[in-house]
């Protein structure tokens, strides 16, 4: 059961956890944080996470049991379904004299209770359990760690089985496993490696590339052709780069996954991009935008027509950025239109199209036949070259509002880049709304956060990478100021960091940055300009946001290098 807010503060202030006034602090404190209020209460410290589900089992009059202090059978797994467990959040973890020991999160759905009973030759003992832990658990039972998962294939490879061919049970075996560890670890990349005498998976996750398992070089083909069958590539082919996707289910999850396959000296690498259904739920709100650019960005996406633009490196989440907007924009009395290499989600009630070279479908010809199609809101996956960047441009200037990315270094680079690619500088001064620059930064863990004050390697970290105006803005050389780090935990898996948040700059088009534009002046002009006028660069906001509690400086350092 997943409480609000305001259901939690009333428990805590009945149970005299906490004052009114606490509360009211501390729910403004989470909201600056981007945290929910329990998951502030735990990270600063100010309430053990044990008490705070022993005051919500106590409010729904039942038990409270804390899983992860507690080892459980697997074949108590057994007795609740996988996809049951998943879709209602139950846990099995005991069985007595007394019945059937079941954690759930939430203990007040007596339908699923009352079924339950019925299969159940056992009487039902209910306790509650955080959603978080019991997640923790199922995803720990289905090999979430690496040393199972590694004995699983292990057991699989040395079983005896026949394994000369893709379609024998080990292979299928060890390509499904492979696909489900990916999924519970929240990895967004699977990278299969082959050397002269091995072959190394590699899972990317929160940004940062893992060792997972190294499997013998002689299944390295079979596991490769498996995949290629499932993405229904040319089994055949082994000297040429192919992609293509592929489907699979994890209780009731969907995952969409993207192949790409290329030669490389040892025989194929291949990448596959996990892209699951509950990725698709973008909320410009939740992806790490301050009030102020939150409330430029939602101005300037009500204009009938400009373009905005996202920008930085490859795997910055520019793209789920403009996904996000046209969330907010996608409604029944418009037509919006993308034109992506490759569509990574699909959208409900969006016209996308996939970039073809083979049939010609580059961005230029598809976005010229788009235009076409009476679109209010156009989306190009990249602008890469001079013919897309005119028909954007001109779709801007013509009614449309137009979203696109482009690879430069931060948000002032961005107009320069377009005069470079040979746009007019009055064209871009009258079509561009905003750029928005980011990158991505890894999230501490609220499980394992801890806070401690800057001391001296930090403080000499600063010094080298950080001007002395930034430096002494923020007292990031004063001792007394608090940051936080992760300690690592097995909700993490030991890194101390879970998930990521963007960092932002976003640069608003004004009479003197236009002014700029028209005489051609360099992006550190233009910069200069923005940051006079009220512009937070990205570090300034990535420093925000280690003093707030979701990131650390070196997190920041790392990305800004970029």
């Amino acid at each position: 059961m997943s409480f609000s807010d305001a259901e939690l503060s009333d428990i805590l202030v009945k149970d005299k956890l906490l004052t009114k006034r606490q509360v009211a602090e501390y729910l403004d404190n989470a909201g600056r944080a981007e945290a929910s209020l329990q998951q502030y209460l735990i990270a600063e410290n100010i309430l053990e996470r044990v008490k705070i589900g022993q005051a919500v089992a106590q409010a729904l009059n039942v038990k409270y049991i804390d899983l992860n202090k507690i080892e459980i059978k697997p074949e108590l797994f057994q007795s609740v379904s996988e996809f049951v467990a998943k879709k209602n959040k139950v846990v099995a973890f005991n069985h007595d004299q007394e019945g059937l020991h079941i954690a759930m999160a939430n203990p007040t759905d007596q339908e699923f209770i009352s079924n339950f009973q019925k299969k159940s030759e056992d009487k039902l003992v209910i306790y509650y359990a955080e959603e978080e832990s019991i997640d923790d658990i199922l995803n720990k039972y289905h090999f979430s760690n690496n040393e199972e998962f590694n004995l699983l294939i292990q057991q699989i490879i040395s079983s005896g089985e026949e394994t000369s061919r893709a379609e024998d049970l080990p292979i299928i075996k060890i390509v499904d496993k492979m696909l489900h560890f990916g999924y519970t670890s929240k990895s967004s990349d699977i990278h299969i490696e082959p050397y002269e005498d091995k072959t190394v998976i590699r899972f990317r996750i929160d940004g940062m590339l893992h060792d997972i398992l190294i499997i013998p070089m002689h299944l390295h083909e079979l596991i490769v052709t498996r995949i290629k069958i499932l993405a229904r590539l040319r089994t055949d082919e082994h000297r040429a780069a192919q992609d293509g996707k592929l489907k699979f289910s994890y209780g009731d999850e969907k995952v969409d996954v993207r192949v790409s396959i290329v030669p490389i000296v040892h025989g194929e690498k291949v990448v596959m991009r996990l892209l699951s259904e509950k990725a698709r739920q973008y909320e410009l709100e939740k992806l790490g935008f301050g009030p102020k650019y939150l409330e430029m960005i939602n101005k300037n996406i009500k204009r009938p027509w400009g373009m905005i633009l996202a920008t930085g490196p490859t795997g910055c989440g520019k793209t789920t950025t403009l996904y996000a907007i046209i969330q907010k924009l996608n409604k029944r009395e418009v037509n919006i239109a993308t034109i992506e290499d490759p569509v990574e989600y699909d959208m409900e009630g969006v016209n996308q199209i996939q970039v073809n070279p083979k049939t010609n479908l580059t961005f230029s010809a598809g976005l010229r036949s788009l235009v076409r199609q009476d679109p209010d809101i156009i989306m190009v996956g990249e602008i890469r070259d001079e013919e897309t960047a005119k028909i954007a441009i001109n779709s801007a200037m013509t009614g449309h509002l137009v979203l696109s990315t482009l690879h430069t270094n931060d948000s002032a680079t961005t107009l320069p880049r377009l005069i470079d690619m040979g746009i007019q500088p009055f064209l871009v001064a009258s079509t561009v709304n905003i750029a928005i620059g980011q990158r991505l930064v890894r999230r501490i863990c609220v499980e394992c956060k801890y806070k401690a004050q800057i001391d001296d390697q930090v403080v000499e970290l600063v010094k080298k990478e950080l001007s002395p105006d930034t430096i002494k803005k923020y007292k990031l050389d004063d001792k007394k100021t608090i940051i936080y780090y992760g300690k690592g935990c097995e909700a993490c898996q030991y890194t101390g960091f879970k998930g990521r948040v963007g960092i932002y700059e976003v640069l608003e088009m004004n009479d003197q940055i236009k002014e700029l534009i028209m005489n051609q002046a360099n992006s550190d002009a233009i910069k200069a300009k923005a940051i006079e006028q009220g512009m937070v660069t990205m570090i300034e906001d990535g420093i925000a946001k280690v003093l707030d509690g979701q990131t650390t400086i070196n997190e920041i350092l790392r990305v800004s290098q970029e």
